[in-house]
C-alpha cells in the first residue's frame, strides 16, 4: 500500500460527511435532485452581498503593474489596517495592523496557529460537539487533542475543562457560533474560561491560549451578539474567514488576530508569518484581500437563515424531535431515537441525507444543515415523520 497508514486512518475518521455526499450524488442521479432532501453539507447558498460583485469587477479591471505580485506573507498592510479597525469594534480591544494576518481561510489560519504554537505532544482541548477537521489540524503539527464534552445544551462545562488541563495543555480551541449545534457561548462563560486558563497557566508555568474559530460570527439570530474573545484573556487568538458572512467559501480568504497585549506577541506573530509561508500558503489570495478590505461593514442577510431555521424547527417539532434551538450558524443538531448511524440509514430510506453526530464527537445526534431553500425544508416534513415512526417501531 503506497498511502500512509495515518492517512488511511484519517480517511476513515473523516468519512461521514464524505459518505453522505457520495450517497447523495447516487440518490440524486437515481431519483432526481428535486426528490432528495440533502441536509448534509454546510455549503452556504445565500448569494454574496451585491457590493461584492461591484467591488470584484472594479478590482479585476485594475491593470496597474504589480497588482498580482507577491506581498508580505502576512498580507497587504492596508488590508490588515482595515480589518484591524473593524475587529477593534467587534472585539472591544484596540488592534493595530501588526496584530492581524491574512490567511487562506479559517482552515489555513488554524493550521498556521497550530504550527506556530505546538511542540510534539502538546495538548489542545476541543469542546464536543466540534468541527470534524480540528483533530487533523492539531495532529498536522504534532499536537494531541483532548476532547471535553459540553453540557446538555452544548454550553461550556468549566469543571470538565478544568479537569482536562495539564502541564502539557497549550491551547483550548472553541467555535462559537458552533458547528454543528448553533450554540453561542455566553460572555459570562467565556470570561470564566479565560480566567480559568490564566490560573492554570500560572499553576503549570505555561501559557495556555484560548483560540476562537469564528466563521459564523455574523450568522446569528434573535438579536444575539457574539461576545468578544479578545476581552477574556490576553492569551487569546481569533481565527475566522469570509466563507459564511460573505458566502465566499471557495475563495479561501480569512485571517488571524492576536490580543494586542499578549506576552511575546512579536515572537508569535513572526512564527505565524513564517508558518503562513512554509506551510505552502505563502500569502492569502491577493485579489480577495483587496476585495474584503472594501467589505468590512457588509455581510449576507442572516434573516434568510433565521427564517429557514423557523421552518425547519416546525418540521422537527411536528415529527417529534428533541433539540436545542440554534442561536447562530446554519445547523440543527437534534437527538436521534436510535443509534445515530442507524437513524441516518432510516432517513435515507425517506430520501433524507443527514450526518451522524459521532462524526462531530457526539453520538446520538444528527447534523442537519439549513443552508438550503426553505421550500425543500418544508417539503421534507412528511419524510421526517415517516422516518421517526420507523425508528420508534424498531
Amino acid at each position: 500500500m503506497t498511502v500512509a497508514k495515518k492517512m488511511q486512518a484519517f480517511a476513515e475518521k473523516s468519512s461521514w460527511i464524505r459518505k453522505m455526499f457520495e450517497e447523495g450524488a447516487k440518490m440524486k442521479a437515481e431519483f432526481g435532485a428535486e426528490n432528495v432532501f440533502d441536509f448534509s453539507l454546510g455549503n452556504p447558498d445565500v448569494p454574496p452581498p451585491a457590493k461584492f460583485k461591484e467591488v470584484l469587477k472594479d478590482l479585476a479591471e485594475n491593470d496597474k503593474p504589480g497588482v498580482h505580485s507577491y506581498m508580505p506573507n502576512g498580507g497587504y498592510p492596508y488590508v490588515r489596517e482595515a480589518l484591524a479597525a473593524k475587529l477593534s469594534q467587534e472585539q472591544d480591544v484596540d488592534l493595530g495592523m501588526g496584530d492581524v494576518l491574512m490567511t487562506c481561510g479559517a482552515a489555513g489560519g488554524l493550521n498556521v496557529t497550530m504550527k506556530s504554537l505546538l511542540d510534539p505532544g502538546d495538548e489542545v482541548i476541543i469542546l464536543a460537539p466540534f468541527f470534524v477537521e480540528y483533530n487533523f489540524y492539531v495532529d498536522n503539527h504534532g499536537g494531541v487533542t483532548k476532547i471535553v464534552a459540553t453540557d446538555e445544551e452544548f454550553n461550556i462545562d468549566l469543571s470538565a475543562v478544568e479537569e482536562a488541563l495539564t502541564e502539557k495543555t497549550k491551547a483550548v480551541l472553541i467555535n462559537s457560533p458552533n458547528n454543528p449545534t448553533g450554540q453561542v457561548y455566553t460572555k459570562e462563560s467565556l470570561t470564566a474560561l479565560g480566567k480559568l486558563l490564566d490560573r492554570a497557566g500560572e499553576k503549570f508555568c505555561n501559557t495556555i491560549y484560548l483560540i476562537s474559530d469564528e466563521p459564523y460570527r455574523k450568522i446569528v439570530f434573535d438579536g444575539i451578539e457574539v461576545p468578544s474573545i479578545l476581552s477574556t484573556t490576553t492569551n487569546s487568538i481569533v481565527v475566522s474567514s469570509y466563507s459564511k458572512d460573505l458566502s465566499l467559501p471557495g475563495e479561501r480568504i480569512g485571517f488571524i488576530a492576536v490580543h494586542p497585549d499578549m506576552h511575546d506577541k512579536g515572537t508569535l506573530l513572526d512564527a505565524m508569518t513564517l508558518a503562513n509561508r512554509i506551510l505552502g500558503f505563502v500569502n492569502a489570495p491577493a485579489l480577495m484581500q483587496r476585495v474584503v478590505a472594501e467589505l468590512q461593514d457588509v455581510s449576507v442577510d442572516s434573516s434568510i437563515y433565521e427564517r429557514r431555521r423557523e421552518v425547519f424547527c416546525k418540521v422537527l417539532d411536528d415529527a417529534g424531535f428533541t433539540y436545542v434551538k440554534p442561536k447562530g450558524a446554519f445547523y440543527l443538531f437534534p437527538k436521534t431515537p436510535i443509534d445515530d448511524v442507524e437513524f441516518c440509514a432510516v432517513l435515507q430510506e425517506e430520501k433524507i441525507l443527514a450526518v451522524p453526530g459521532r462524526g462531530f464527537g457526539a453520538p446520538g445526534y444528527i447534523r442537519l444543515a439549513f443552508c438550503i431553500d426553505e421550500k425543500i425544508i418544508a417539503a421534507s416534513a412528511d419524510a421526517f415523520k415517516r422516518a421517526m415512526a420507523k425508528a420508534k417501531g424498531k
